[in-house]
Formats: C-alpha cells, sequence, structure tokens
C-alpha cells in the first residue's frame, strides 16, 4: 500500500502511469491524441497527468492555484518547459487571458479529481467553452460524494476516521462534532463535504449548460487503487450503474467525457 500523500514524487509517477494507462485511452475511445493537441488541466497539482500527454507529443497548460506544487511540477517536468511543450500558470481560472495567458483555445481540458472540490460548480463548466475548441471535449474523474470515501477521509490525521467509511454522510452539525473531537481540520473537511457531487447532479449540470456527454465509465474499483493498496480496477456492474442515486453509494470513480451538444 502507498500513502498518497506523503511522497509527492511518488505521487506525480503514479499520476503518470494511470493516466497512460486508463485516462488517454478512455478520451481516445472519443478523441485522438495525436501529437500538437493542445491539453489544458485545471488544478493540475504537479502536473503527473500532463506528462502523460506531453510524452504523446501534446502541448500542455497547468493552471493550479496552489503555487508550491507548481515549484515541483517545473523541477518534475524541466525538459518539456525547456521545449515549450509545457508552461504553468498559478492563477484563478476565470481571470485568464484566453488569447495571451493561454495562446489560445484547447483540444482537451482536463479536471480531475477536482470538480468534487468547485464551489460553483454549474458556472466552471459553462465558463470552460470559452476556451474549448469547437470540436474540443472536457474530461472529468471524481468520486461520488456518497461512496464510502467521498468525503476524502484518507487525508485525515486519525488513523481511525482515516479508515471510517460513510461517517461523511452524517448531518453537517454531527459531522463537525465528530471532526472536533478528532482534531482535524474542520473547515477543510467542512469545505469538501459542501462541494462534494453525486452523479446525477453532475449530469444534471452538464446537460443544462449545453454540452452532451459521449464517454463515461462508472467503476466499482477505482484505477488509482491499482496504485495505492495493489488492487485491479473493475468496473461498475451495468445493472447497479443504471440505478439513480444508489449507485453512489458503491461506485468509487466515475469518469465523463463531455463536447458542446452542436458537437454530437
Amino acid at each position: 500500500m502507498f500513502e498518497f500523500h506523503g511522497d509527492r514524487k511518488r505521487y506525480f509517477d503514479i499520476q503518470v502511469e494511470n493516466t497512460r494507462k486508463y485516462v488517454i485511452p478512455f478520451i481516445e475511445q472519443y478523441k485522438a491524441v495525436t501529437p500538437g493537441t493542445r491539453v489544458l488541466e485545471i488544478g493540475c497539482g504537479e502536473a503527473g497527468v500532463l506528462k502523460a500527454f506531453t510524452e504523446r507529443g501534446c502541448v500542455g497548460v497547468g493552471v493550479e492555484l496552489d503555487e508550491p506544487r507548481l515549484v515541483m511540477a517545473r523541477e518534475w517536468m524541466q525538459d518539456e518547459l525547456a521545449n515549450n511543450k509545457i508552461s504553468f500558470l498559478s492563477k484563478d481560472v476565470y481571470k485568464v487571458n484566453v488569447a495571451e495567458e493561454f495562446k489560445g483555445k484547447f483540444d482537451i481540458i482536463i479536471l480531475k479529481d477536482v470538480i468534487e472540490h468547485i464551489h460553483d460548480q454549474s458556472k466552471l463548466i459553462a465558463w470552460m467553452k470559452t476556451f474549448l475548441n469547437a470540436d474540443g471535449v472536457i474530461f472529468f474523474g471524481f468520486p461520488p460524494w456518497q461512496m464510502p470515501f467521498g468525503g476524502h477521509q484518507q487525508i485525515m490525521r486519525g488513523r481511525f476516521l482515516s479508515k471510517l467509511p460513510y461517517f461523511h454522510l452524517l448531518p453537517m452539525g454531527l459531522y463537525r462534532i465528530i471532526l472536533k473531537a478528532g482534531k482535524e481540520n474542520v473547515q477543510e473537511m467542512v469545505e469538501i463535504k459542501e462541494t462534494g457531487i453525486s452523479i446525477e447532479r453532475f449530469e444534471k449540470i452538464v446537460q443544462q449548460t449545453g454540452y452532451k456527454i459521449v464517454n463515461k465509465t462508472h467503476y466499482l474499483i477505482n484505477p488509482i487503487y491499482e496504485y495505492k493498496f495493489g488492487w485491479k480496477p473493475k468496473v461498475q456492474n451495468k445493472l447497479i450503474s443504471k440505478i439513480k442515486y444508489i449507485r453512489n453509494y458503491f461506485t468509487t470513480c466515475v469518469y465523463y467525457l463531455i463536447t458542446p451538444q452542436q458537437n454530437y
């Protein structure tokens, strides 16, 4: 078992491998990833996901508000930076000048383990059309809120709470009390609870903001668990994946690919 949040370089390498094996093949079921493809990742962290795309000849741009994580990204992607294969911005994505700072629109936009941390999810998803090419796609990978560890318990300090499934679904008042008693970061965990997103809510937002879903996979066992626990990824049972609301409790990860409706 690997402790994700302790060794950032190892986590970077895992993101590269996970993207090679699962994310890019998922996208390529609908859209080819070819040299020169422009890829934007919002909330890129250390940019392990983008590394896998630059290996394929893509041009990457990473946006990340946490500047210390970009310091590591620049260190681990020096060659790509020197060859103008990647660039980074530590800036609010709403304040970016698309022409000057992004240098144009993108063929692929990536949000991996990000949308569940965004407060106004509808606003962001709608806004991304302003820097997505007409035939572009947006990839989302996220844990449904009601899944056993949808509250991101794994980042908690306490050994007991970090391994306790489903307790993030308790009423907010009781949840706060438990977090405080466990000496956890109450503000951080409450914010995650406030922004958690279900499969149904995500699909509704996609429809309301003028997109179509062109590919999706629901996982019983998240592909990233291959590295965290040594478990083989497993796609969710087709019957369960069709049962609204219930499916959220047993689906540890979903992949979605969307495109503006006029392209469908």
